[in-house]
């Protein structure tokens, strides 16, 4: 206690008996026995409220021993069931668990994992992928600036994120436990297959086969592609000691429209242990129309690659880029991109006039506003000689089409000419305009329709850093480019109004994300945000229908099917108030990565323990894994010290006690006829 609170209590205990003293016996002419009783009374009721007042308070030390976390992580993905490890993973993980002497070292903590890594108590090993390298950023984030040891019980083969062997920070000594056989059976596979997701009728499209071989001898084998009974590729490929692997280049034609459905196999007169991995479907769309967009521009622009490459990343579009001279006839085009338009555009601007296409207009520091305005009615902008940094605010009820806010209010601002805009036509907005964190109420990307016409506009330039922005925080482009790519849809297909709209992929690999999604408009073609929308799905094979709602989501209804077997599935997605009804198909494709295996990778699991001063067991070594643990001199428990300040005394003790000596001297007064 400091000296200060002392010399403060003190001081009460000299102020509360002054203050008694001076009712009960300064000039006091009674000189009864009560008043002592009294005196004592009111004084400990006085000091108390003083003490009351002063609040003093104690320093008091605890002393804790924090253990060192000891991480259980089991591998939760179908591989482990099918090299037949699920009770060997569960087997040691229950001994390593209810050990007492590693308990009373460890912190002990189960984890399971699959693509995605949680703390888990059960295990079904029904995880359609594995990702080991999320497990490692996890718990490093849950034990951050800990020394730890993890107990990995894994067959070591990852097939979704980013390389394992380095994603273990430092301190996070891993002790893998190998699970499955480590023996290397002859084995052929199909490692990875690439083909377009579309391709035009009447075309060839590519497919890339890389083809994989684990053993010892040479063998002779034959790949093919088929459809159906056909055989519409084959080669012969041989493999040896020094030769594991091969590239296939195949040319198919695209002689069918719709979804084909193609198989591509390799075999051989040898026994294998896993023919699963010799044989992968794939699908591809084949259609007979491409979306055609020309992208207008005088000047030279990092947008213009930006916008370029974002919109062919669908395979169903194709850029042209042309200046303002050298594009003749629009006649040719789907969507004309205008890009900060100048006088220079005039002839453009007339032909699309005359045509009524749908356009997507950009402005930025180069545009002449003064031109844009007497060309278009759809919004006037009033510029000045000051350039302005405009950062975009996601609008969520926005609802010309569905889009999901992808980080929209993080993007980097784009450059304009400050200036007042004013709207002419009604318009959807999908970006409010702020600078700095002032939101200017005012749209920086919004739509409009008018008529048979759609147009699409952003009033500023920079999009590649919006591109690019999004490439560092995703490690890919793909929800950008389908942001861009459905502007271009909006904006290629005709403005007949529907009520219900659906988005749906015409095919999916088992495994991956079912999702679909819908938009409901009312008659006046505003977004409902009551709709009850149930979706029936019907197996076609085995004619099993099952229901579900759609949940909303910002502006749209979306529904995931995940689970579903493969085979080939129609739909029926319907409005229950109004009875409006959508009918669509997919197919899910046959393909399970986690079949693809048939043994351990105990030479990664090895490197893994190496690089962090781990070691490496079998699944018979558990007592020997357990014996590491306890003997290991890093990992100790760590006693830590805290200082608390605690009340002397109660507060509502203290109170309760003023309470009722003053309540007894109030008694004893008015018994003795003092009051």
């Amino acid at each position: 206690m400091e000296i200060t609170t002392l010399l403060l209590i003190l001081l009460a205990f000299v102020i509360a008996l002054g203050l008694s003293w001076f009712q009960y016996f300064y000039k006091s002419k009674s000189r009864l026995k009560v008043n002592k009783l009294l005196f004592l009374l009111r004084f400990l009721a006085l000091f108390g409220v003083l003490i009351l007042l002063i609040n003093p308070k104690i320093t008091k030390t605890y002393h804790q021993i924090v253990k060192t976390p000891l991480v259980i992580a089991v591998d939760n993905s179908r591989s482990i069931k099918e090299l037949q490890q699920e009770e060997n993973a569960l087997s040691i993980k229950e001994r390593i668990q209810s050990s007492d002497e590693l308990k009373e070292k460890f912190d002990i903590q189960v984890f399971g994992f699959d693509s995605e890594s949680r703390m888990a108590d059960e295990f079904d090993f029904n995880g359609n992928q594995t990702r080991i390298d999320k497990l490692a950023k996890n718990t490093a984030s849950i034990y951050r600036n800990r020394t730890f040891p993890t107990v990995l019980l894994s067959d070591g083969n990852q097939t979704l994120g980013a390389d394992y062997l380095y994603a273990f920070t430092n301190g996070n000594s891993v002790y893998p436990v190998v699970l499955g056989d480590t023996i290397v059976h002859l084995d052929l596979k199909i490692n990875q297959l690439n083909a377009n997701r579309y391709a035009f009728h009447q075309n060839k499209f590519p497919v890339e086969v890389f083809l994989g071989y684990e053993g010892e001898k040479s063998i002779e084998a034959d790949f093919v592609i088929r459809q159906g009974d056909g055989v519409l590729f084959k080669e012969k490929v041989t493999f040896g000691k020094d030769k594991k692997s091969h590239t296939i280049n195949a040319l198919l034609n695209a002689s069918k429209v719709g979804v084909q459905i193609y198989q591509a196999v390799i075999s051989s007169s040898e026994n294998e242990k896993n023919t699963y991995n010799n044989t992968k479907n794939f699908a591809v769309e084949i259609i007979d129309q491409r979306t055609e967009v020309v992208l207008i521009s005088d000047i030279t622009h990092p947008d213009l690659g930006a916008l370029k490459r974002a919109i062919e990343s669908n395979e169903q579009n194709k850029v042209s880029v042309f200046n303002s001279k050298e594009i003749t006839s629009l006649s040719d085009f789907d969507v004309v991109i205008l890009y900060q338009p100048t006088s220079s555009f005039q002839t453009v601007f007339t032909e699309i006039k005359n045509s009524n296409k749908n356009y997507f207009l950009i402005t930025g520091k180069h545009t002449d506003f003064n031109f844009i305005n007497r060309q278009q009615d759809v919004f006037g902008y009033r510029p000045s000689m000051q350039k302005e940094d405009y950062l975009g605010a996601y609008q969520s009820g926005f609802s010309s089409f569905a889009q999901e806010d992808i980080g929209f209010d993080d993007f980097p601002p784009l450059e304009n000419l400050y200036g007042n805009l004013e709207i002419k036509q009604n318009t959807s907005t999908l970006l409010e305009a702020k600078i700095r964190n002032i939101n200017t109420e005012k749209p920086l990307l919004f739509f409009s329709e008018n008529g048979s016409q759609r147009t699409a506009n952003l009033l500023g330039e920079g999009i590649w850093k919006w591109r690019l922005h999004y490439y560092s925080k995703a490690e890919d482009f793909e929800d950008f480019d389908i942001f861009i790519n459905k502007i271009t849809q909006y904006l290629a297909t005709d403005n007949k109004r529907k009520s219900l709209v659906v988005n749906h992929d015409n095919f999916y690999n088992s495994g991956e994300s079912i999702e679909i999604s819908a938009q409901y408009f009312n008659k006046n073609y505003e977004f409902e945000e009551n709709a009850r929308l149930s979706i029936s799905v019907k197996n076609s094979s085995t004619n099993q229908t099952k229901s579900y709602d759609l949940l909303k989501s910002h502006n749209y209804y979306k529904v995931n099917l995940d689970g579903l077997k493969p085979g080939k599935y129609s739909f029926i997605i319907k409005e229950l108030s109004t009875n409006t009804v959508y009918n669509g198909s997919f197919e899910v494709i046959d393909f399970d990565i986690e079949k693809q295996y048939t043994n351990a990778n105990y030479q990664k699991l090895q490197l893994l323990a190496q690089n962090t001063d781990g070691k490496v067991f079998f699944e018979n070594e558990t007592d020997k894994l357990m014996d590491e643990l306890l003997s290991n001199e890093n990992f100790k428990s760590v006693q830590k010290e805290q200082t608390k300040k605690l009340p002397l005394i109660d507060f509502w003790t203290l109170l309760g006690l003023i309470v009722a000596l003053l309540g007894l001297e109030w008694f004893i007064r008015k018994y003795n006829g003092l009051l």
